[in-house]
């Protein structure tokens, strides 16, 4: 007879990762609870049947409900029994709900749609014959440092990384890929490193250095290039929200971008992620903080603010609370925080009174979405700090010169007064520099601080209880006696103990180079997130992070100088079969380019790219459609001129109401709240985009000026063009294909003047002196297709 336990096994369908984690036991027979138990019944149970008392079924008449995400729970006596008898299946009334005959029994209920499979059922039979035995979610563990496994090909091993791979693909029967050739690697990391392709010289430079260490130093130039910075950033941006518009309906323009360049000179000067974290959450709390420390609190600025008529801005402040605290857990330890906003979390011991603790750290700065964005930080651009430390030194000349002559009484006495008017000139100059100012955070006196209180529902006019500021008891205690704010926080999050912050932090570096993450779903490190595909190895990494002080560009050299990363990307069907997504890597990362490294390709391969840093955003052209959609009568995106019409992507300005549109084509967010991971597509509109928007166009006719500079056979222009996209010189065929196709195009613009004039010239200008415009139109084409190949728009 089953036991009346009036379970209610809600169903969300269970899955294990398809073949890499695998339906199947432990090497010892008994099932691992961790990577085999927990996701079914965090999928299946948690949600009717986990850490959320309001919505908790099953259990004792007047009880707290039954639970199954604790051992504690799944093992109470309840009115009918318990639903794990340890060692005994047939009193188990979890295994006979879920194996009842009777349709209206059976859980998960009838209709459901999400009945648990065979191989499923049969695995918990067996956890609980073994004894039914629960862990901690591994996430919420602190990693611990495993030793390198043994392999059997030692010689393949370049460092720590590899030997993890090796070991696992010698167990799948797998073996590695041969290393790319030169030139294929030397395009690879440079775009990882710097969003940006070699030079064919950089490559070939490369190519035919054959001492032992070409590699690693060619590794160590991109690192150390000012382009890293700017790579590296684009990525954290999407983090933080960066925005160049304050959102919302009326998405007024918002001076910010101090903020960006803040970041990109901490990835540049390789600021440690312990403090580049510290300096964003609580710069204003340092002792003594620098204006640059103060500028990385903006990072909690980027949140949107209501400036329309008749808004509360009490409702948007406390949205704006809410969002820092979302990102904040989101970015630094890939959890669902948001989930407990509303009620305490279905699949996580995360209690809504929790959350509300830890938004209580956010609770207290002084910004309260208000129309002038205060507080504010006067700084200075780039240029304007140059002009100042000139008129520094000349005023400091001055000076040294005046006091001169007023140790020589004769002197002075027959010295013009040029020389003081030169130096209060000077100094009007300097005080009259107009500064532009970026938003950031500062903390409330003490005897303003906000009272925090839970919210019912996550309303902020349903107060409930006063809560203090506090993490969840899941995680490490906060350090007894420390001050209860931002800065206690932002340490806490970057502590030793901390189970999450390295490890969802070297998973997103491993998700930029390789593709995808260790943990899959990097957003999610909770129960409802994928098991990761190398534990071991993805706790080895975050190990190494902090063993290093948290230098990042040492993880990422540690990641791409290893030879799993230097696997050519060639697959074979062996692998399309066994390995089809490549989580073994038992081949070299391949996949699309980010929107920003599509666009900025291609302005370097036209030579039209400017390296110019920092500074305002600018404006870049678009297709008028999009501006009268975007911004109908009141037009007010008049386009950048000169070399501010082809700066890196990184410096467009960002519009969350309408984004820069060829950017949004390619995957790139809005940037309202935070994206952790970017979604990858593949539509018709964006080889619509590369083939016909006016920055690609004007790209394309800046690669056919370069293939016809010079004297040179059609097949040696063909040649330049191809390497300039691609690195690598194309095969006979492909350069027979290439001029096929430039006579055949040429043929028709002879007879089209007008059409090759428009085609050569338009936007970029008017063509060279003496250029055959036709033929120069013909090699636009050309030019055209090689942006648009699949390689070309690929990292392979």
């Amino acid at each position: 007879m089953i036991p009346r336990l009036q379970i209610t096994l809600r169903a969300c369908a269970p899955f294990l990762a398809a073949g890499l984690l695998g339906p199947t036991v432990s090497a010892t027979g008994v099932p691992d609870f961790q990577r085999e138990i927990r996701p079914i019944l965090s999928r299946s149970c948690f949600q009717c049947h986990g850490p959320d008392a309001a919505e908790r079924k099953g259990g004792k008449d007047g009880g707290e409900g039954l639970r199954l995400d604790t051992e504690k729970g799944a093992l109470a006596a309840l009115d009918d029994g318990a639903a794990i008898v340890p060692g005994h299946p047939e009193k188990s009334a979890l295994l006979a709900r879920i194996k009842a005959p009777d349709q209206d029994d059976r859980m998960p209920p009838l209709n459901s749609g999400r009945d648990l499979a065979p191989h499923e059922i049969a695995m918990l039979e067996a956890w609980v014959i073994s004894g039914g035995k629960y862990g901690q979610h591994w996430a919420y563990e602190k990693p611990h440092r495993p030793a390198l496994p043994e392999v059997i090909d030692k010689a393949w091993v370049r460092n720590g990384v590899d030997a993890f791979i090796l070991v696992r693909l010698e167990q799948e029967g797998l073996a590695p890929q041969p290393e790319a050739d030169r030139l294929a690697l030397a395009r690879r990391v440079a775009l990882d490193l710097t969003g940006l392709p070699p030079t064919p010289e950089e490559a070939d430079a490369f190519a035919q250095d054959q001492s032992p260490a070409a590699y690693e130093r060619y590794v160590d130039r991109l690192l150390a290039a000012p382009a890293y910075g700017e790579h590296w950033a684009r990525q954290w941006l999407d983090l933080a929200r960066y925005a160049d518009s304050a959102g919302y309906a009326d998405d007024p323009q918002r001076t910010i971008w101090a903020y960006r360049d803040y970041v990109i000179r901490a990835l540049n000067t390789n600021l440690p992620f312990d403090q580049f974290t510290i300096e964003q959450l609580a710069g204003d709390l340092l002792p003594t903080p620098t204006d640059e420390q103060l500028t990385a609190t903006a990072f909690h600025r980027n949140t949107m603010t209501n400036n329309e008529g008749g808004t509360n801005d009490e409702e948007f402040r406390n949205a704006a609370v809410v969002d820092r605290t979302n990102t904040t857990l989101s970015v630094w330890m890939g959890t669902s925080f948001a989930c407990a906003q509303c009620h305490t979390h279905k699949y996580d011991p995360i209690t809504n009174a929790e959350y509300f603790q830890v938004f209580a750290f956010m609770n207290n700065t002084q910004d309260a979405d208000r129309k002038d964005e205060s507080p504010l930080l006067g700084v200075h651009s780039a240029e304007q700090k140059a002009q100042r430390a000139l008129w520094e030194a000349e005023l400091a000349a001055v000076e040294t010169r005046v006091k001169a002559l007023l140790a020589v009484p004769e002197a002075a006495a027959t010295e013009p007064t040029d020389t003081t008017t030169d130096a209060s000139a000077l100094r009007k100059q300097i005080a009259d520099m107009q500064q532009t100012t970026v938003p950031i955070q500062r903390e409330l006196d003490p005897g303003q601080r906000r009272k925090t209180h839970r919210q019912l529902r996550g309303n902020y006019l349903a107060l409930a209880e006063a809560v203090t500021e506090g993490v969840p008891v899941v995680f490490h205690p906060l350090p007894a006696g420390a001050p209860l704010n931002r800065l206690t926080l932002a340490r806490w999050l970057v502590d030793d103990a901390n189970p999450l912050t390295s490890r969802v932090t070297a998973n997103r570096s491993w998700e930029s180079i390789f593709g995808t993450g260790i943990v899959r779903t990097s957003e999610e490190f909770g129960a409802q997130g994928e098991l990761p595909s190398h534990p071991e190895l993805l706790d080895w990494l975050a190990t190494e992070l902090v063993r290093e002080k948290w230098d990042m560009k040492k993880l990422l050299r540690l990641l791409v100088t290893s030879a799993t990363y230097r696997q050519s990307s060639k697959v074979t069907p062996e692998m399309i079969e066994r390995d089809p997504a490549n989580r073994l890597l038992s081949r070299g990362p391949r996949f699309r380019l980010s929107a920003e490294m599509v666009r900025d390709q291609a302005l370097a391969a036209g030579g039209l790219l400017s390296r110019k840093m920092f500074g305002p955003p600018v404006r870049p052209q678009q297709p008028s459609l999009g501006l009268s959609a975007a911004f109908g009568g009141s037009l007010d995106w008049q386009s950048s001129s000169g070399e501010d019409a082809h700066r890196r992507a990184l410096y467009t300005e960002w519009r969350r109401t309408a984004p820069y549109p060829s950017l949004t084509t390619f995957d790139a967010p809005n940037r309202e709240v935070c994206t952790l991971r970017r979604n990858q597509s593949n539509t018709p509109l964006q080889a619509l985009v590369t083939l016909n928007d006016p920055v690609f166009l004007e790209a394309a006719q800046g690669l056919a000026r370069r293939m016809t500079t010079g004297p040179g056979t059609s097949a040696e222009k063909a040649t330049r063009g191809f390497r300039l996209c691609l690195t690598r010189p194309p095969t006979a065929q492909e350069t027979a294909r290439l001029i096929a196709l430039h006579d055949e195009t040429l043929a028709s613009f002879k007879q089209s003047p007008d059409k090759a004039t428009a085609l050569a010239t338009n936007p970029i200008g008017a063509a060279p002196a003496g250029a055959d415009l036709p033929d120069l139109a013909a090699w636009t084409s050309v030019a055209n297709v090689l942006l648009n190949l699949d390689e070309t728009l690929m990292k392979r």
